[in-house]
């Protein structure tokens, strides 16, 4: 299970011109299932993003997590983040998890992180979906579990 996450000022998400989901500041989170990926590793992966610690404290340091800043999360699924890219100039997406399973632990993902306190937005799962965020830093980080 793969997230991709960056620290942001602001971030939307819309399907077909309509605005579906959207915070102020937090953590945008691309969220890809990779075939074999478990319950387990979603909800370890949902805790690991909520306390990765890359907001800066009162020294400028990176020492504080989401949650610690009030930030909130948008949560876009995004199964391209598992495609196979050594060979060739078009990507295979072999690794991606079924699309059913995929979905689900999609969503316990983000049922985990509300349970644990936070406020989650979303895209729509398997949508044609226009992202939009100013990334603050810019501050990205790549967390596999």
């Amino acid at each position: 299970m793969i997230a991709m996450i960056q620290r942001v000022s602001n971030a939307s998400v819309s399907v077909n011109e309509q605005l579906v989901g959207a915070i102020k500041g937090g953590l945008l989170v691309l969220l890809c299932v990779e075939k074999g990926d478990t319950d387990k590793q979603a909800k370890r992966l949902a805790e690991k993003v909520l306390a990765y610690r890359i907001f800066a404290d009162e020294n400028e340091k990176m020492n504080l997590n989401v949650q610690q800043v009030n930030g909130e999360l948008l949560v876009i699924s995004q199964f391209t983040l598992a495609a196979e890219t050594k060979k060739g100039n078009r990507p295979g997406f072999g690794n991606s998890a079924d699309p059913l399973e995929a979905k689900r632990l999609y969503e316990l993902f983000n049922a985990h992180c509300r349970d644990l306190g936070s406020v989650v937005e979303n895209g729509i799962f398997a949508a044609d979906m226009q992202v939009t965020s100013t990334n603050d830093g810019p501050t990205t980080f790549w967390l596999q579990i």
